[in-house]
């Protein structure tokens, strides 16, 4: 019966209880599913190519231990009288039989059905792993290699490669470097790195989001003082690069004022933002 399928028995109430039955010699793995499109069992759809990858892998190991550990499916729809019998009421359900008698027998002498437990997923590889553990010698599945990934990874490389062409401008721009390097530093002296490795959500309850003391901080005041900062540079810089170089009086003038202006009002959002998250700070500057 295994043979005829791959490695995998089609159970009913009959075969079942034959499989399992208390004088049994050998083992046997049984997958209980509900792959009837009425069930509307999607996991149980998910983790039937796994079983039986695994199955069709056994089926590959020498008769002499073949022969003494089975892989069997047994479908709601075909043995409903079984699931009600053992209590089931979800699905799939993977459980090992270990031999009752002969010298296959377990030395601890527990011979009760051993229930899997997905926490490996439903590929096939973790599967085939736990299952080692009750089969005469370990199954042999190898995973498929897979193709889709391998063209992606090709596609990607093929891509970039190509793209070297348009990209190398860019990437020999001293000035991209020099503003990704600024956003960068702009982003991490305003904690990012605190927020990320202490696992800090974006924002607090009812939206607030300047969190209060010094070891708090939420991604959202990050953001705002990433912006603040950036800002602030800005001004420094305008007023130390470019204001100097203006050949007219009156734009020169005018750009110390903005500048200087922008500077004071953004310097002073920074110090009520500080007074918000450390309360008694007793200083400010405008606001």
């Amino acid at each position: 019966m295994a043979a005829e399928n791959k490695g995998v028995i089609k159970l009913d109430e009959s075969t079942y209880n034959l499989l399992t039955s208390p004088k049994r010699t050998w083992s046997a793995t049984v997958q209980f599913t509900a792959l009837d499109k009425r069930r509307r069992c999607t996991p149980c759809k998910e983790f039937d190519p796994a079983f039986n990858a695994v199955a069709k892998a056994w089926s590959t190991v020498p008769a002499a231990e073949r022969d003494n550990h089975f892989f069997a499916t047994l479908d709601f729809d075909t043995a409903m009288p079984v699931f009600q019998k053992l209590g089931m009421q979800s699905a799939p359900i993977v459980q090992v039989y270990p031999a009752v008698d002969g010298p296959r027998r377990p030395a601890s002498g527990k011979t009760n059905p051993i229930s899997l437990d997905f926490t490996g997923g439903f590929d096939a590889g973790p599967l085939a792993e736990q299952l080692s553990h009750y089969t005469p010698t370990a199954i042999p599945y190898k995973a498929p290699i897979d193709f889709a990934r391998l063209g992606a990874y090709a596609f990607i490389a093929l891509s970039f490669v190509a793209s070297l062409r348009f990209l190398s401008p860019v990437i020999r721009n001293r000035w991209f470097w020099a503003t990704a390097t600024v956003l960068t530093s702009l982003v991490m002296t305003s904690g990012y790195m605190f927020v990320r490795i202490r696992g800090m959500p974006h924002s607090g309850q009812n939206g607030q989001w300047i969190a209060p003391g010094y070891q708090a901080m939420y991604g959202q005041e990050v953001q705002v003082v990433a912006m603040i900062y950036g800002t602030l540079s800005a001004g420094f810089l305008m007023l130390t690069l470019v204001v100097p170089n203006q050949t007219s009086a009156s734009k020169q003038r005018l750009q110390i004022y903005l500048w200087t202006g922008v500077v004071f009002i953004m310097y002073s959002v920074l110090i009520s933002i500080f007074r918000e998250k450390n309360r008694g700070y007793p200083f400010r500057l405008l606001l």
